[in-house]
């Protein structure tokens, strides 16, 4: 089940319980006591404004009672009297209703910071979380639909915190406080009237809004259909633009967004329908009030103050009443997209660090893989008991047919996954026993698809080391003859290269990721087919400077053009998740195995490829 297919019931209370709790130190965090200060002055803040808001009808009904006490037959000075109080109250219940309305604002200043400063350390957290988890989930997730319930759930943290605090808090408080009143001035029977009416309000409510709420289920369910069918398909731009699909993935998106607006409506439906019935009952007690007030007044029990005081009272409190479906389906909804935000940061971590774990400590860079198995799923072994060695300083390669898992070794060696048995060791280290972050420093990677962020060149190279300055940004650029190409452009490291780096050329985006391994400066360095985005010529130029500032370092290339690796000190050729040769490109050659028909295969492609490209067209 997605995320967005959850609802309240399916949620249930206990978790909705265990989901407030979980959001409490938020809310309440022990570090901040500013935040607990502004807490506190927010509750005082709404308890001032509730007593006013109490107060305001008796001077309201007070001031009529006055008028009509003076009528037109009154004695002037009667009048003046009578003009005094009600004159006098008016200005008073002005006031207080100006007063009101200042309490709440300052309300609303003083818990900003709390609201947004819990919203940003949720966020923060999640962040956090998403990468600390493996690649597999990553792998599996869309990143449409995860973005939706990341979104989602942070913005239902300030939409709960308002109307918990200041909209169910201050309408149960007022519930009690006008009970009170109608019992001591007009009987318990308008107690008992109101308590129904409020009741079945809240019954009804509660019953629609149930209903609402799996159709808004479904709704947000297509949304995130809707949304992660656009973010795939603008993320593969080039390939629907290869295949001629754009009116494909404009019929798949219409689709899901048709699918949407349906559910859509009938959510809005639904909406009317229940601001039909809440009104119904509303205004028959309305009505019944006043009317019973009428009554009242015609047998001179009442006051013309009095029936001004309940209608009053009544308004007051059914205008937050008028609101609780759209808060009940608010809360109800917030807590399951919190919980489902929750649920994300407490996926389990495939690969953590060991209690106490040590950093890693490098004085020869040698890696060994000590019968290593793996697989990404239990029922497809990748590795069988692979075994290798890179000594110290060396230039080892690794070459195979495609599948036989040589990128897999760069992922374990990078602990994005751990082997299900063997040991991979770095300076006799295995590294599962130190910390991921000091094993990701020492080694530097090159990989075959080079993902840029959406930021400038400077940026981009920059990453390989925080804090690099422009001179040391200029060298690596360099480095890795990337620095011509900059050179021309009209802004140079300030430009912008685009999402995914769409803005550069293959050999481009290599280059940029050469650059930023190189500012790394690793003792380690991976190269997964580093080179296989360029043209012969900077090939070459790359090659000779990955040749330079690999010496005294350990260099491990995954290749598939064999051409690249021939100089290197050892090759060893992997079939099937296992070492079937090793040796050096001549001692391999001589063996007459697979490495050796793999790199007549390369010559007779590249002797026919020449060939292909002068054949004139038919």
């Amino acid at each position: 089940m997605r995320p967005d297919e959850i609802t309240p019931d399916q949620l249930g209370e206990q978790a909705e319980w265990n989901t407030v709790r979980r959001f409490l130190p938020y809310l309440w965090p022990r570090q901040r006591p500013d935040l607990r200060w502004r807490i506190a002055a927010s509750a005082a803040l709404v308890l001032a404004a509730k007593v006013l808001v109490l107060s305001l009808p008796f001077a309201y009904a007070r001031a009529i009672d006055a008028m009509s006490a003076a009528g037109s037959n009154a004695a002037q000075g009667a009048r003046d009297q009578a003009f005094t109080v009600a004159l006098g109250l008016v200005l008073a219940y002005a006031a207080g209703r100006f007063a009101t309305t200042l309490f709440d604002q300052l309300r609303n200043i003083a818990f900003a910071r709390v609201g947004q400063d819990a919203v940003s350390d949720l966020s923060q957290d999640v962040f956090e979380r998403l990468h600390r988890l493996s690649m597999r989930f990553h792998l599996g997730r869309r990143t449409g639909e995860l973005t939706r319930v990341i979104e989602r759930g942070t913005k239902s943290i300030s939409s709960m915190l308002y109307f918990l605090l200041f909209n169910i808090l201050p309408t149960c408080i007022e519930l009690v406080v006008v009970a009170v009143i109608f019992y001591t001035l007009f009987g318990w029977e308008i107690v008992a009237a109101t308590a129904a009416t409020v009741f079945a309000f809240i019954w009804i409510t509660r019953a629609i809004t149930e209903w609402r709420t799996k159709l808004r289920a479904q709704m947000n369910a297509l949304d995130g259909q809707a949304m992660a069918r656009a973010v795939d398909s603008l993320l593969n731009y080039e390939t629907v633009k290869y295949f001629g699909a754009e009116a494909r993935e404009k019929q798949r998106f219409a689709s899901a967004t048709a699918a949407y607006g349906d559910a859509s409506v009938k959510t809005d439906v639904s909406l009317g329908l229940l601001n039909i019935v809440q009104a119904l009952i509303l205004q028959l007690m309305m009505g019944g009030a006043m009317a019973w007030s009428v009554w009242g007044w015609s047998k001179g029990d009442l006051s013309v103050g009095d029936m001004v005081l309940v209608n009053t009272y009544l308004q007051q409190l059914f205008r937050p009443l008028d609101m609780l479906g759209m808060v009940y389906r608010t809360i109800r909804q917030g807590l399951v997209d919190m919980a489902e935000m929750f649920r994300l940061m407490d996926t389990s971590l495939e690969v953590t660090d060991a209690r106490q774990a040590p950093a890693l400590i490098i004085r020869r860079p040698g890696l060994v893989f000590d019968n290593v198995h793996f697989g990404y799923d239990r029922d497809r072994t990748i590795l069988h008991g692979l075994s290798f060695e890179v000594p110290a300083g060396s230039h080892v390669a690794l070459v195979g047919p495609s599948g036989a898992g040589k990128s897999t070794i760069g992922r374990l060696l990078f602990r994005f996954y751990d082997p299900w048995a063997g040991r991979i060791l770095i300076d006799g280290q295995d590294i599962r026993e130190v910390t991921q972050a000091s094993l990701r420093a020492a080694i530097g990677i090159v990989p075959q698809d080079s993902v840029l962020f959406n930021d400038t060149l400077a940026y981009n190279i920059a990453y390989g080391r925080e804090g690099a300055d422009d001179a040391a940004i200029e060298q690596a650029a360099r480095d890795a003859a990337i620095w011509p190409f900059i050179q021309k452009l009209p802004l140079g490291l300030a430009t912008e290269v685009g999402e995914r780096g769409l803005k550069l050329s293959g050999g481009e985006k290599q280059r940029v990721a050469i650059a930023r391994t190189l500012l790394k400066n690793p003792p380690i360095l991976l190269l997964d087919e580093a080179t296989s985005a360029l043209d012969s010529r900077t090939e070459q130029d790359i090659l000779d400077t990955l040749r330079r500032v690999s010496a005294g370092r350990t260099t491990i290339a995954i290749a598939h053009r064999l051409s690249t690796i021939a100089d290197a000190d050892l090759i060893h050729v992997i079939q099937e998740g296992v070492v079937c040769e090793q040796g050096s490109h001549t001692q391999l050659l001589r063996r007459d195995g697979l490495y050796a028909d793999m790199w007549n295969r390369q010559l007779r492609e590249e002797a026919e490829q020449p060939a292909l490209e002068t054949e004139p067209a038919q």
